[in-house]
């Protein structure tokens, strides 16, 4: 299989901003699209957390030109899919069929975005389940710590802090005219990212964006950028209880570096090594396999525009939560003042480099691939670079990244699990 790149993804800039990026593969008769536009959680008030979300969500739920059965009427005929959700940053939005088929998902897609009509009665089911999302997650240990773990780790007032998805009482409270304000002031094409990839012809399915997406016109508002975050110098901790629980949850972890930091490559190494390669890597070997505390534990270094987390999960017995705690700081302590020995280095860096051509077997991967590396400025080349970046990558640049983002003794932590009358003895 050939690695993408400037050879075969073809790249163009409508007049009004939109970025659209197209990728020919024939083997497949489907075609995917994928993108993104600069209106997520960032935007919004944080008394009315949840919004960009929801406001993405309810897109799709009816239109000037098409009712919500419609919408799902036409693309269950012909078995397609298209779906926009928000996160923090940006709203995204992906869509899949059949390439004969792909002037009906760009165009119900275009018309959710341009024309919705946010009905009310949708409006209100869509709250409906929204909420009853919410209620589950304040009964999901790893949720809950998950969600406790960035009020923790970011400073007072930081974007991050607050849940994309929003809280019962701010989603509550969001009106209709909410959702229409949020869209009309966040919702342009302009810095619009569109990616296709599948069975058509590259100008083609350029001719097929432009015909509904080329007259669209709205503000040129400058990106938010999102703020630094300080790093952290002592152990900030919060325990969340939830009754009728047999399990606990540890969220530990830091701000981590933003996709386009010079060093994240070294620090995605480093977490391999921590808590990724083989059943869950060090951690996995050592807090789980030898010392039993842990049902699992991993690492997750995310990325993103700013400074995303990096963090250690692990799901406990609530009797071996300090144990587990000491388990991976003595891990984290190690990766820190140990130069990683090179044959375990070398394992890892061949799992990196050959898992790429796994995450590109689908038209799904290769278009999240082209998402990225257009929204961090990597290069149409990146793919094609992508081992030599890795392979030239050695122990003490790993130890680098782990001393400048890790710290045993300075973290924040979060804690999920049933209050400790329930635990005792369990």
């Amino acid at each position: 299989m050939s690695i993408p790149g400037p050879n075969d993804i073809v790249r163009r800039e409508l007049s009004n901003g939109i970025v659209v990026l197209v990728r020919e593969n024939h083997t497949s008769p489907s075609v995917v699209v994928n993108g993104y536009l600069a209106a997520g959680a960032i935007y919004e008030r944080p008394e009315q957390s949840g919004l960009a979300s929801f406001t993405a969500e309810a897109l799709m739920r009816g239109t000037i030109n098409r009712s919500f059965q419609r919408i799902y009427e036409e693309l269950e005929s012909v078995g397609a899919s298209v779906s926009i959700s928000g996160g923090m940053h940006t709203a995204s939005f992906a869509a899949k069929s059949l390439a004969e088929d792909l002037p009906l998902t760009l165009g119900i897609l275009a018309d959710a975005l341009r024309h919705p009509t946010f009905p009310v009665e949708e409006i209100e089911k869509l709250r409906g389940e929204v909420l009853t999302s919410l209620e589950e997650r304040a009964n999901d240990t790893r949720a809950m710590a998950s969600l406790t773990f960035f009020e923790l780790a970011y400073p007072e007032g930081h974007p991050y802090t607050r849940s994309p998805d929003g809280y019962v009482e701010t989603v509550s409270k969001l009106t209709r005219d909410d959702l229409v304000e949020f869209y009309l002031h966040n919702y342009t094409p302009y810095g619009m990212v569109l990616v296709i990839v599948g069975a058509v012809q590259s100008e083609e399915a350029l001719k097929q964006v432009e015909d509904v997406l080329g007259d669209w016109d709205g503000l040129r508002r400058p990106v938010t950028p999102p703020p630094p975050a300080p790093r952290l110098t002592g152990v900030c901790s919060r325990t969340v209880h939830i009754p009728g629980k047999t399990q606990a949850d540890i969220v530990l972890g830091y701000p981590g570096p933003a996709r386009t930091d010079p060093d994240f490559l070294d620090a995605m190494v480093c977490n391999t090594i921590l808590g990724v390669f083989g059943l869950m890597g060090r951690l996995g070997e050592r807090v789980r396999d030898e010392h039993g505390l842990a049902y699992y534990s991993f690492s997750r270094l995310d990325g993103g525009p700013g400074p995303g987390p990096w963090r250690i999960i692990a799901g406990v017995h609530p009797s071996n939560i300090e144990l587990a705690i000491e388990s991976i700081r003595t891990e984290v302590r190690r990766i820190r003042e140990e130069t990683v020995p090179e044959d375990e280095l070398r394992d890892n860096k061949s799992y990196i480099t050959g898992s790429l051509p796994l995450r590109l077997e689908t038209n799904e991967g290769v278009a999240q691939a082209i998402v990225n590396m257009e929204r961090y400025n990597l290069g149409l080349d990146y793919l094609q670079r992508y081992a030599e970046l890795i392979n030239e990558i050695d122990a003490p640049r790993v130890q680098a990244a782990a001393q400048r983002w890790l710290d045993p003794d300075a973290y924040a932590l979060a804690i999920a699990g049933p209050p400790p009358s329930e635990s005792t003895g369990a």
